[in-house]
């Protein structure tokens, strides 16, 4: 997913997948010095009101008092005071379709996980500068494009969302001071990113040049199976090799999924350890158009050791039976490059021009084949077996858009906002049944409110009398099990959190 997209004004990235526009430098000095001294000179036009037509009391107003402090996902928690009735969900149309702003308010209204999204950002239910110099960006229904929002409390986000209404919102980093008073201080300095998830992006068009199935934006199970492979490796390498344990990963709402990684020590890593971490896992190196991907040092160092072992099992099915990489005569060369012997090579290039429809999984049996036939003098057995694993590498390993990781600043797609190009809601994905996720079978947010309402016409239906337990709206739907993941994951969280709050405050028992 691009990574440095422009951030002007007014405008949104032209592919809804893409992370957007990075936040300032961690130094700021040298923007600064670019924008007249002014820290925040670049992106005022972002935050001209005028440009979106929003007065600026409605757009920054922060002096909700009587919003309750957690409000629900259901419609009966709207923003209005408790004195007044609860506000009626919007009407939708039969044919609304999911990009309508009336879908979008119905959605954020009565389905989105607001409490939740802020514990997991706040990292406690009281609360904190870990939520209130946090800043978001909104892209709004009309592709304007604000930066630097931030929120005190759970209930001002939604507030304010439900208000502005937007297409889809981006989490940063947490400042050393609330984002809309960056312009107010007096050292540009003061006003940098201070901790953030560590975060890593896997795109299905990273992989374009290896998958046959599927290319761009479009994807099937088939290739989806490329994206679970990258999760299983990189989630035990965090867990097993660096010892993070609050890991959650969210699809992306059409062709990948998000990694973010929530322990205190990874949000406080600043940009060197995120980049070596991220190095630790780039494997696949060169563009389309380069020869050998991947040269790794032997012996294989463990995590590889541990990849291969993990991978080899997709290897026969997902890429060599639903791929078919080497169908062709070309892509069959491609192939014989990756392998260390000319004789072998020939031997081979020979007996597949004999057999044209010959499949990929026959070819790759044909390399032990020939090679145990004795059609080579000098073929190096090791070298050969070397050669075999970097190829179940290439078509394997994760390819990571390492630069997403690298930095603080980068802003990355929320958790259940809804994909504009799909509908789809970004949704957790439990890394316990990973495999049978399904990309497609994820609820679009018309179907989620279609659901809603045959819920409630099931229930009068059933219960003229109207004496039944009163449920959330998220709970009526499909939607339940992937909210009831994020709980369990901000619950287990929080406990951490706590816990090393209560060792801070004890201190040593040994000081004096």
């Amino acid at each position: 997913m691009p990574h440095s997209l422009s951030s002007e004004a007014g405008t949104s990235p032209a592919d809804e997948d893409s992370v957007l526009p990075d936040a300032p430098p961690a130094n700021p000095e040298a923007s600064d010095a670019e924008n007249g001294g002014d820290p925040g000179a670049s992106h005022a036009a972002m935050q001209e009101p005028s440009k979106v037509h929003i007065k600026l009391e409605d757009l920054f107003g922060d002096d909700d008092d009587e919003d309750e402090e957690f409000p629900s996902s259901g419609v009966a928690h709207g923003a209005a005071p408790a004195s007044s009735p609860p506000p009626s969900p919007p009407q939708i149309a039969p044919s609304a379709k999911y990009s309508d702003p009336e879908v979008m308010l119905a959605f954020y209204q009565r389905l989105f996980p607001f409490r939740y999204l802020f514990q997991w950002l706040n990292h406690s239910m009281k609360p904190s500068n870990d939520f209130g110099h946090r800043e978001f960006a909104f892209t709004l229904q009309n592709d304007a494009y604000l930066r630097y929002q931030s929120f005190p409390t759970s209930d001002l986000l939604r507030k304010d969302i439900l208000h502005l209404n937007p297409s889809r919102f981006e989490i940063g980093p947490v400042y050393t001071a609330n984002p809309r008073d960056r312009k107010t201080l007096r050292k540009s300095t003061a006003f940098r990113p201070l901790t953030k998830e560590l975060v890593f992006d896997i795109d299905l068009t990273d992989y374009d040049e290896i998958r046959t199935c599927c290319d761009k934006a479009n994807i099937c199970h088939k290739c989806w199976s490329f994206v679970t492979m990258a999760i299983k490796v990189v989630d035990v390498a965090l867990r097993d090799d660096f010892g993070f344990e609050h890991i959650m990963w969210v699809y992306s709402g059409r062709r990948g999924a998000h990694a973010w990684i929530s322990d205190k020590r990874a949000r406080k890593m600043d940009d060197q350890k995120r980049k070596a971490v991220a190095g630790y896992l780039e494997v696949i190196k060169g563009g389309a158009q380069s020869g050998k991907k991947v040269n790794v040092k032997r012996p294989l160092h463990p995590h590889l050791a541990r990849s291969l072992d993990i991978l080899k099992e997709h290897f026969q099915k997902d890429i060599l039976e639903d791929q078919d990489p080497w169908a062709t005569p070309e892509q069959a060369e491609r192939l014989l490059r990756l392998l260390p012997d000319k004789a072998l090579n020939d031997a081979l290039r020979k007996k597949w021009e004999a057999a044209p429809g010959r499949s990929s999984a026959s070819k790759w049996a044909d390399i032990d084949s020939l090679a145990k036939a004795g059609i080579s003098k000098n073929l190096d057995g090791k070298a050969l077996l070397e050669a075999k694993q970097d190829i179940v590498l290439e078509y394997t390993y994760p390819r990571l858009d390492v630069e997403v990781s690298k930095k603080q600043i980068h802003l990355l797609k929320s958790p259940f906002v809804v994909h504009p190009g799909t509908g789809r809601v970004c949704v957790p994905i439990d890394t316990r049944r990973v495999e049978r996720f399904d990309p497609l079978g994820v609820p679009t947010v018309t179907e989620l409110l279609g659901e809603i309402d045959s819920w409630d016409t099931g229930i009068k239906e059933r219960n003229p009398e109207g004496d039944v337990k009163k449920l959330q709206d998220y709970e009526k739907t499909s939607l339940k099990p992937y909210v009831d993941y994020f709980r369990t994951h901000v619950g287990s969280l929080l406990k951490t959190e706590q816990g090393v709050k209560r060792e801070r405050d004890d201190g040593d028992p040994m000081e004096f």
